[in-house]
């Protein structure tokens, strides 16, 4: 029997709600209106004669001191994560967005302040209406208590974090973060569960897109589970962050048995022999932006544009460029296996090839440096001490690498090179650029 959802579509709509602001703020203003109303068990728990007496006013003066500040202060750190949303896009780059919203401790401080207000709103109301007894309002009290504490612990911890938030450096830092981990992922399942990719053709009939926009995620399981019970083969073409389009295959559909039928629903033939393959277009998740998590691409694409916007005439920032080779360097060291996780385990081959029906291409990695260095090699070729830490960080990648990272390395250290020679006046800066790219044997014979 096909499960409703697959465990990696629940996880990939899970993160997408965590990704809005009124998720975890609902969810805890719903806690502190429960909060309350469970402090009214204690009247029939028979504490009465064991909980000291707390008097009305004393619990009234609390809740409305919390009452009028919490309010303030959740319209004060509103302010303050929109101005930090604002600083993202205008300093960093508008795609680097989502991860300072989904930023955990701004989130967790949002709902804590709304949380608080409404828990003393409503318990301000049952108190005025006498609405509890002597053992619930002790057990109000300490639940009152406990909330003024979680409040100035979080309000200490939002405030150090909000200093930060929205930063160019920390900014820089949760793409490299955010980017690493889907490298991670990758690196771990490098064809995503599903039998590698042999042939050097594609075969087999193309279903493709219903809409244009980038593949954010692929379920796995659902394309599985369709193959197995047509008796077919799938052979995956975009994987997440390709452009989808009408014109341009998302898979290709190999059977033995029936026909395929990729058009559109409302276009389907009535041979019966055809083979539906709507689910496996449905399979596909297709949205108007990429998303960080399943496309490790992505990450490079961003820490890419944020070291091309420093190097604009209007910044001139050099210093961040710099920075961000840094995280590239440490990215693609990490893809190469270089630098292994701690936490990191071998899975098994069955797991590796779970969807045995199922064939995915693995990451080109001359694709991986096109996204992170051909924007940095471009608009940073004028400046000697970005072509220069440009060249060494490639010298890196091409000694540690494999095959396909050497040769990867050695032609954009060469294409660097060319761009450098052109954008540089001073024949003693050539020169250093050319000393930092003297490991191609080809680079100085461009």
């Amino acid at each position: 029997m096909q499960s409703p959802i697959s465990t990696d579509r629940l996880r990939f709509l899970l993160n997408r709600l965590r990704e809005r602001l009124w998720v975890r703020p609902l969810a805890v203003c719903l806690i502190s209106i429960a909060a309350v109303f469970t402090a009214k068990l204690a009247d029939d728990s028979g504490l009465a004669d064991f909980v000291p007496e707390v008097t009305l006013d004393s619990i009234e003066t609390l809740l409305a001191i919390m009452a009028s500040s919490m309010l303030m202060i959740a319209t004060f750190s509103v302010s303050s994560m929109v101005s930090a949303y604002a600083s993202t896009s205008n300093t960093a780059t508008p795609r680097s967005f989502s991860l300072v919203v989904a930023d955990d401790v701004s989130q967790n401080a949002l709902s804590t302040f709304v949380g608080a207000f409404i828990f003393s709103v409503v318990a301000l109301m049952a108190v005025k209406n006498a609405y509890f007894e002597k053992p619930g309002l002790f057990i109000l009290f300490i639940l009152t208590a406990m909330v003024f504490a979680i409040v100035i612990v979080t309000f200490v911890r939002w405030v150090d974090n909000i200093a930060r938030l929205g930063r160019l450096g920390s900014t820089i830092d949760k793409v490299e973060k955010a980017t690493e981990r889907a490298l991670q992922q990758r690196k771990k399942y490098p064809t995503l569960c599903a039998m590698p990719e042999t042939s050097t053709e594609l075969q087999g009939q193309p279903i493709f897109a219903t809409s244009v926009g980038y593949v954010q995620h692929i379920d796995m399981a659902a394309i599985q589970n369709w193959a197995e019970e047509t008796h077919s083969q799938v052979l995956i073409a975009a994987l997440p962050g390709t452009l989808a389009a009408p014109d341009s295959a998302l898979a290709y559909i190999s059977t033995s048995n029936h026909l395929v039928n990729s058009a559109p629903q409302n276009k389907l033939s009535h041979d019966k022999s055809a083979v539906d393959c709507s689910r496996v277009i449905k399979a596909f998740q297709i949205g108007n932006n990429r998303l960080f998590e399943d496309d490790p691409r992505f990450g490079l694409v961003v820490l890419s544009e944020i070291a091309a916007r420093a190097l604009s005439p209007a910044v001139n920032d050099s210093g961040t460029a710099i920075n961000v080779i840094g995280s590239l360097l440490r990215l693609l060291t990490l893809w190469n296996g270089a630098t292994i996780h701690p936490d990191q385990e071998t899975e098994s081959e069955e797991e590796q090839c779970k969807y045995d029906r199922i064939a995915v291409p693995t990451l080109s990695v001359q694709d991986m440096f096109d996204d992170a260095f051909t924007a940095i090699a471009r608009d940073g070729a004028g400046a000697i001490e970005v072509s220069v830490r440009l060249q060494k960080a490639l010298n890196t990648l091409s000694a540690i690498g494999d095959t396909e990272m050497n040769e990867a390395a050695l032609y954009h250290a060469r294409l660097a090179l060319k761009r450098a020679r052109i954008a540089l006046d001073v024949e003693e800066d050539i020169a250093i650029v050319e000393k930092a790219a003297s490991f191609s044997k080809h680079a100085g014979k461009q």
